[in-house]
């Protein structure tokens, strides 16, 4: 698979990582909003594989093309959702073939799915559009709406439709290969991000292979931080808990840790 590295390399430790493109003018218009993200950030990192990169990118054939030309050279995985429907402007799966240079064809076995789902002489053309894809190309099962959508190398097109995306990713995600999933710990403060933000930057720079965060929030007139420790080492987030604990002692405050399984991270 010609992606930015072998995922099956992944027992090696290094980071296996993956791109959503997200196609669609009604995700930039504001008149559809983007529910797929979350979903399929959790659930790639569950099998280990990290969500670097999402772009929203609208139905404009060379865009699409240029853009997953790009990405797909980039990451181990790319995904995208959108523009497999049965109208005119779906034109995801042109834009694939065209970007593989491969031929675009009515898949033989799509087209025995969706002549199984439907009523004899209810096959319009327009539901046979739902059966193109790329010459080689192998089905994603849709158990939801029955049209599949099809992975090319390392690249899965999927319905925008959250059920029906996600449903295919149930179908999909057994052909991944990925690394160790991310975990993380969650301690919250009440007092300002501005108060620890110099013993933060200390912590960090004494644990690089800890990801840090901090996010401030308002909760009924309160304001305060989560600061948030991701890695997929357990004793690097020990060592970086540890230091963060000190920190906070430091500062005359207490946080609160919030409860975490022995399981990758969800957001």
């Amino acid at each position: 698979m010609p992606g930015a590295s072998d995922p099956a390399e992944a027992g090696s430790g290094r980071t296996v990582t993956a791109c959503l493109l997200i196609i669609g003018n009604e995700i930039l218009s504001g008149r559809t909003q983007d529910k797929n993200t979350a979903f399929l950030g959790q659930g790639l990192n569950e099998l280990g594989v990290r969500l670097m990169e999402v772009r929203v990118i609208p139905d404009v054939e060379q865009v699409i093309v240029d853009t997953l030309n790009e990405v797909r050279r980039r990451f181990d995985y790319v995904f995208t959702t959108g523009g497999i429907g049965p109208t005119h402007d779906d034109i995801t799966a042109d834009c694939v073939a065209r970007a593989f240079g491969l031929p675009l064809i009515v898949n033989p076995e799509a087209r025995r799915i969706l002549e199984a789902h439907y009523p004899p002489g209810q096959l319009t053309e327009a539901r046979l559009r739902m059966a193109r894809t790329p010459e080689g190309a192998d089905l994603i099962e849709n158990p939801v709406s029955k049209a599949p959508g099809f992975q090319v190398e390392n690249v899965f097109v999927m319905a925008g439709i959250p059920a029906v995306m996600q449903a295919m990713f149930a179908s999909l995600k057994h052909r991944l290969v990925g690394g160790k999933p991310l975990r993380s710990r969650t301690v919250m403060v009440e007092l300002g991000e501005s108060f620890v933000a110099e013993g933060l930057a200390a912590v960090q720079d004494s644990h690089p292979d800890v990801e840090i965060g901090s996010y401030p929030f308002n909760r009924d007139g309160t304001f305060g931080t989560r600061l948030v420790l991701r890695s997929t080492e357990e004793h690097s987030l020990e060592s970086a808990a540890t230091a963060l604990d000190a920190l906070i002692l430091s500062l005359g405050i207490e946080g609160v840790w919030e409860k975490t399984e022995e399981s990758p991270e969800k957001v």
